[in-house]
C-alpha cells in the first residue's frame, strides 16, 4: 500500500544522537547561496539528518561581500584566504562553490588535509585538470562528490528507476537541451563565465555539462561526439569573449543509442530550459525542469485507451516517490532549490555510513568523464571531425 503524505509528514521522532559536522565553504555567490540554503533546510526537513551541519566558515576574496554572506547565510565566521578553511580543525567538509578556476587546487588541498569534499561542476576547466583532481582526491581516501544537482530531482530519479526496470525496453534516442537567455543582450557586461582562463568553456561547460551528465546517468556512457560551437558576441566592454555562446552536438552511446545535446545562453524567452526526451522500444519519457514536479511518460499499447495513446503527465509528489519522504503531502510542490537538499543529504549519508557516492551521486570520476566529453566536443567543433571518446582510468 502506498504511503499517504497527509498522515506521514508529522513524524519527527528520533535525532537524539545525530553527530555534527563542520562545513567550510569557498564561494558566496549563486552556488554558495544554494548550498548554504540546503545545509540549513536539511537540518529540519530531513529529520533526523545523517549529520547535523555546523556552518563554520565561508571564504571569498572580497572581504565586505564575504562578511555579508557569512551573516546572511549563518556562518560563524569568514576568511579571505581559502587556505585558512583548509587549516581549520573544526571543518570536516569542504564545500567548493567557487568559480571554475578555483575548483581544482582548493579541492585537492582540502582532500589531502583529510576533509571530505563536494565540488561544484565542472570538476575542472579541462579534462586534464579534472583528471588530476579526481586522481589526487581519490588517493586521499575521503568522500568526494561532484555537484551535478539535477540527478536529485525526484522526476529525474523516477525516470532512472523506470529505465532500469526495463519498462522502456531498448533505448533508441536521447535528446537533451539546456537553453537560457541571460547574455543575449550585446551590452551585457564581461563576466568571468565568458573568460576561458576562468571558466574553461562557455555554454558547453556551464549548461551542456549538466545535459551530458544526465545523458550518462540515464542512458549510459557516451562513445563518440560530433559538435559545432558559435560565439555570437565576440567582444564585451572592450574585452574578447573567449568561450562558446552555444553548442550543438550529436552523440553516440556505447549501448547503441544515439542522441543530441544542445546548450545556449542565447535562447530568447528561455529562462532555465533544461529538457530531455528518451525513446525506447516500449515507451518514452520526457522532462522539463521548468515543470520540475512532472514527468511525461508514454507506454506503447497501454490499456485501456487504444484510441488515446500518447504521453501522460505523472505528478511526482507521492510519499513513495523518490525523496518525498522528506517533504509535503502529495500535490504540495517543491522547487529547484530542494535538489541541493537531496544532494547534501546523500553526501552526508555517505560520510556517516561509509557508503559509495555513486551510482546516484556524481563521483569525481563522473566529473572527469563529463569534462572529457566537453573537451571532445570542443575538438570536434575545431576540426570538423567526429571524435571518439577515450577515458582514462
Amino acid at each position: 500500500m502506498s504511503k499517504v503524505g497527509f498522515v506521514t509528514m508529522g513524524e519527527s521522532a528520533g535525532g537524539d544522537d545525530v553527530p555534527t559536522v563542520g562545513i567550510g565553504m569557498l564561494g558566496y555567490g549563486f552556488m554558495g547561496k544554494a548550498h548554504s540554503n540546503a545545509y540549513k533546510t536539511l537540518a529540519y526537513m530531513t529529520w533526523p539528518p545523517p549529520l547535523m551541519p555546523q556552518l563554520v566558515s565561508i571564504a571569498g576574496r572580497n572581504e565586505e561581500a564575504v562578511a555579508g554572506a557569512a551573516r546572511r547565510y549563518g556562518f560563524d565566521g569568514y576568511v579571505t584566504d581559502w587556505k585558512q578553511i583548509i587549516a581549520d580543525d573544526r571543518v570536516g567538509v569542504f564545500d567548493n562553490s567557487g568559480p571554475n578556476n578555483f575548483h581544482a587546487e582548493p579541492t585537492i588541498a582540502a582532500a589531502e588535509a583529510g576533509k571530505h569534499v563536494i565540488c561544484e561542476k565542472p570538476l575542472g576547466r579541462t579534462a586534464d585538470e579534472a583528471y588530476e583532481t579526481w586522481q589526487r582526491v581519490q588517493a586521499a581516501g575521503v568522500k568526494a562528490m561532484c555537484a551535478f544537482n539535477y540527478r536529485f530531482v525526484p522526476a529525474v530519479r523516477l525516470a532512472r528507476m523506470i529505465i532500469e526496470s526495463g519498462e522502456l525496453g531498448e533505448i533508441f534516442h536521447f535528446r537533451g537541451s539546456y537553453l537560457q537567455e541571460w547574455i543575449i543582450d550585446a551590452d551585457f557586461p564581461m563576466v568571468w563565465r565568458l573568460d576561458k582562463d576562468v571558466a574553461g568553456s562557455g555554454a558547453l561547460g556551464d549548461l551542456g555539462a549538466h545535459v551530458i551528465d544526465l545523458a550518462r546517468y540515464l542512458v549510459g556512457e557516451i562513445s563518440a561526439v560530433s559538435a559545432h560551437t558559435r560565439t555570437f558576441v565576440k567582444n564585451r566592454e572592450g574585452q574578447a569573449v573567449t568561450v562558446d555562446d552555444a553548442v550543438e552536438s550529436i552523440v553516440d552511446f556505447e549501448n547503441g543509442a544515439v542522441g543530441t545535446i544542445e546548450a545556449t545562453r542565447f535562447a530568447s524567452g528561455r529562462k532555465n530550459g533544461l529538457t530531455f526526451e528518451i525513446n525506447g522500444s516500449k515507451g518514452s519519457l520526457s522532462f522539463d525542469i521548468e515543470r520540475l514536479n512532472e514527468l511525461q511518460v508514454h507506454y506503447r499499447d497501454s490499456k485501456p485507451g487504444d484510441l488515446a495513446q500518447g504521453f501522460r503527465t505523472v505528478l511526482v509528489s507521492e510519499a513513495d516517490h523518490p525523496f518525498w519522504e522528506h517533504w509535503w503531502p502529495q500535490g504540495h510542490m517543491i522547487g529547484w532549490e530542494h535538489t541541493f537538499v537531496h544532494e547534501i543529504h546523500h553526501f552526508l549519508s555517505a560520510i556517516r555510513e561509509d557508503t559509495e557516492i555513486g551510482p546516484h551521486g556524481a563521483t569525481f570520476e563522473d566529473g572527469y568523464r563529463a569534462a572529457e566529453i566537453c573537451d571532445a566536443m570542443l575538438r570536434s567543433a575545431g576540426n570538423g571531425a567526429r571524435e571518439t571518446l577515450s577515458y582514462r582510468s
